[in-house]
């Protein structure tokens, strides 16, 4: 009778307890969520000019993207170029601003028409976006 109870009770103890690992895992997974940088893209790939007077703008609420052949993308989906003044001021509340990222190829003249069309839309905010670089 001895050695049933000594069996018994081993058979219990033998649980392994997985409270601990999952409130490692789930401290873990909150750590990372939180670390995490969100990047936002314009949603094409744009190789920006370098300029060594390039400051960071953090606060960019809409990202406009000009692309070599001149289409012109807001927050990754393609607009007409007639139409990017009026789309970008329906996305932008009163103090965001708009980044406008144009490839290094792109022509001055698109740039110059999309920067137009945005200040007729009543945007303020509009900056230029190159990269940080010595010259």
């Amino acid at each position: 009778m001895r050695r049933r109870r000594s069996m018994e009770s081993t058979a219990e103890s033998t649980e392994v307890n997985l409270t601990p690992m999952l409130d490692v895992v789930f401290i873990m997974l909150i750590f990372f969520i939180v670390t995490t940088s969100f990047i936002k893209e314009s949603g094409v790939e744009i190789e920006r000019p370098e300029s060594s007077a390039a400051s960071p703008r953090p606060d960019a609420q809409v990202l406009v993207a000009v692309t070599p052949e001149g289409a012109v993308w807001v927050d990754g989906r393609p607009v007409d170029l007639h139409r990017v003044g009026q789309t970008v001021a329906e996305i932008v509340t009163g103090e965001g601003s708009v980044v406008i990222q144009a490839d290094r190829d792109a022509t001055t003249g698109v740039l110059i028409e999309v920067m137009d069309r945005l200040q007729s839309a009543g945007v303020d905010q509009v900056a230029v976006a190159a990269s940080r670089g010595e010259r």
